[in-house]
């Protein structure tokens, strides 16, 4: 899969040093992953929600941060639309950002 854009992961693990770990773990995972549809996803991230079709939200570092990412499957493109803490996620709506 392709990501774009490392930089936000980067940019919010400055600030909140103790997701680096997690943060770059996942980056790793989905990099080299292939995944063709939401099904594929929760056999790997079980702990993930499938907002629909094409967007998903990870749990990081024991759901501390979630992130959520819009996938288009059939050109195996991920884009991150938000990285936070649970509190900020709580303030968006997931399906729209």
């Amino acid at each position: 899969m392709h990501i774009i854009a490392r930089k936000s992961l980067r940019e919010f693990w400055v600030e909140h040093p103790d997701s680096e770990q997690a943060l770059k773990a996942w980056f790793y995972e989905a990099e080299n992953a292939e995944w063709k549809d939401s099904g594929a996803i929760k056999k790997q991230y079980q702990s993930a929600s499938i907002i629909d079709a094409e967007r998903v939200v990870f749990n990081i570092r024991g759901n501390r941060y979630r992130l959520i990412v819009r996938i288009n499957y059939s050109s195996q493109t991920i884009f991150i639309r938000f990285i936070g803490t649970h509190k900020e996620y709580d303030k968006i709506n997931a399906g729209e950002i």
